[in-house]
């Protein structure tokens, strides 16, 4: 399924000419007051509930009521493009406080190693850097298309869309937000119904399956998490995908003179939206300076805590180059692993793969100290790249009727990626401030603990030997489903998530889509007609899992109130 082919109605007034910019300062104001609050409530509720929520459905609603003040200067913000801006900046600070930022550093702290927590913070922000630079290098290619899924942004474009056009796909918009929020008063997983309407079918179904088979297992008196079969499965998966990657980065000579032949004949296709444009606005040679850019500024990051962290004087220089060079290298395939599941399901196992590295570091014999630096520096990175790549979803949505399309979609993504910038400043700011007072209560992140937990007590024996078993099945799937699907990465996260009841959402979602599309069919033999019977369904589908979505976000912000 393409949710992108008609899910965006034209806008009741036309694009402007130029984007508006990240920092007027009404939009600035905005964004760096929003980013305060969007930091708290990640730092809130990744210490006492273990989630970081999406916010960027709360940024969206509060720029449009701010649009609706009568005073003149704040009508700017009516601006479809300038709410865009605002729930870029809220959702990027929640999640760089949460995920990027407090979760590292408590590492060190539950270690028992307070004086790792400057440095470690250090490496953590340039981890975060590194992250955000490379998605707004590489969104849009072939690896990591704009054309994607990407359910959060779907969700964020719909709610802004609402908001100005009204009308019955606000109306259905607005009913599925209401259904999705009370499912998730109930504890029923509902954004993984939205999902389900939302990404590509074989992907989805591989994760449904995932998510079920890992509820159940354990009734059966299997626990594949105690086993690491869904770690051993990622391994495979990931290894796999990382190949593919890294042949979507080959420049092909056909495509390439294409590429240049279509700029050359004037350039109509860019005045006409992305799809007449027929193509991407990174191409191959793009997307591999893009990464191998990342895989150096990721080294260097490793080369700075090592030396922050006092890992240099630990470690033979073998031992040093090969902290470094794994360093680096579990930062990049940390981040592409969580952001292509994150492209095709909504859900990142950030948690699960940093585990990963982390019972690699062990079977490696790494000293406790560089492994918990190691651990740390890993998860600062995965979480901002995909809370991005939801963000451009949206601005490349709300952006698709501008003419000239091209020059306007790049330059509303680089006000994005400023924007998001003023939301990870902030987000700094918070965390210096703040962490001391919470983890002095008590309130460190789950995760971090875990991971300090299995540092201090070791594998099990053959933990490792399992693992490799298991990657075998893994990497056969992922090769089977091929890099436009990612079933092995979308099977794994699956189990490795194994949120109860959310495979039977996804699931039933993906039954619906079908039921849906078959029943407007009905009667239609004109091959023209049905396209645009299943075009239309796609449209009905997508408006209905951007509300679930929606409405499931608005709930996981509303358990503030309990965390407090």
């Amino acid at each position: 399924m393409n949710p992108n082919t008609q899910a965006t109605a034209t806008v009741a007034e036309a694009p402007p000419r130029s984007h508006p910019r990240a920092f007027e300062p009404v939009t600035l104001v905005l964004t760096i007051v929003l980013s305060v609050l969007g930091a708290l409530i990640g730092i809130v509720l990744i210490t006492t509930l273990g989630v970081s929520p999406n916010t960027a459905v709360i940024g969206a609603l509060v720029a449009m009521l701010i649009g609706r003040i009568p005073i003149g200067v704040l009508a700017r913000m009516r601006s479809q493009h300038r709410q865009n801006l605002v729930q870029s900046a809220i959702s990027g600070s929640t999640f760089a406080a949460a995920n990027s930022l407090l979760t590292p550093i408590a590492v060190p702290f539950a270690l028992g190693r307070n004086d790792l927590v400057w440095p470690m913070l250090g490496g953590a922000v340039i981890g975060l850097a590194v992250d955000s630079w490379v998605l707004f290098r590489v969104f849009d290619s072939k690896l990591l298309p704009a054309t994607g899924s990407w359910p959060a942004g779907i969700a964020a474009a719909e709610t802004i869309r609402a908001g100005d056009t009204g009308g019955r796909k606000a109306a259905l918009l607005g009913v599925s937000a209401v259904v999705g929020f009370v499912g998730a008063l109930f504890k029923l997983p509902t954004s993984a119904a939205g999902v389900g309407f939302l990404g590509n079918i074989w992907a989805l179904a591989m994760f449904g399956i995932g998510l079920t088979i890992g509820q159940y297992a354990p009734d059966f008196g299997f626990d594949l998490g105690a086993r690491h079969v869904p770690h051993g499965l990622m391994i495979g998966a990931g290894l796999v995908a990382l190949v593919q990657a890294l042949l979507l980065m080959r420049t092909r000579k056909g495509g390439a003179a294409a590429a240049a032949g279509a700029k050359a004949a004037g350039g109509a296709g860019a005045a006409a939206g992305p799809d007449a444009d027929g193509g991407r606005t990174v191409e191959a040679p793009q997307l591999r300076r893009g990464l191998l850019e990342g895989m150096a500024l990721f080294l260097c990051g490793a080369v700075v805590v090592a030396i922050g962290g006092g890992v240099v004087g630990g470690l033979s220089l073998p031992a040093l180059v090969g902290w470094v060079l794994l360093a680096g290298v579990a930062a990049i395939v940390h981040q592409l692993i969580v952001g292509l599941a994150a492209m095709h399901s909504g859900w990142f196992p950030a948690f699960a793969v940093t585990l990963i590295f982390l019972i690699i570091g062990l079977v490696l014999h790494i000293p406790t100290v560089p492994l918990a630096l190691l651990v740390g520096y890993t998860a600062s990175t995965g979480p901002a790249f995909a809370d991005l790549g939801y963000d451009f979803k949206a601005g490349w949505l709300l952006r698709r009727d501008a003419a000239p399309w091209r020059p306007f979609e790049l330059e509303g993504r680089r006000q994005q990626y400023l924007a998001q910038l003023v939301g990870f400043g902030v987000a700094l700011v918070v965390v210096a401030i703040a962490w001391k007072t919470f983890f002095s209560d008590g309130k460190v992140p789950p995760v971090a603990e875990v991971y300090v937990t299995t540092i201090k007590t070791g594998l099990e024996p053959g933990t490792m030997t399992t693992m490799l078993l298991w990657a075998i099945p893994g990497a056969l799937v992922q090769l089977l489903g091929g890099p436009s699907r990612q079933m092995g990465v979308l099977l794994a996260t699956g189990l490795l998530v194994a949120t109860p009841q959310a495979g039977w959402m996804v699931l039933g979602a993906l039954v619906v889509r079908q039921l849906y599309t078959r029943w407007r069919r009905r009667g239609v033999t004109d091959p023209a007609a049905r396209e645009e019977s299943d075009e239309q369904a796609e449209n009905d589908l997508s408006l209905v899992g951007a509300g679930l979505v929606a409405g499931s976000s608005l709930n996981d912000v509303g358990q503030l109130t309990k965390a407090l």
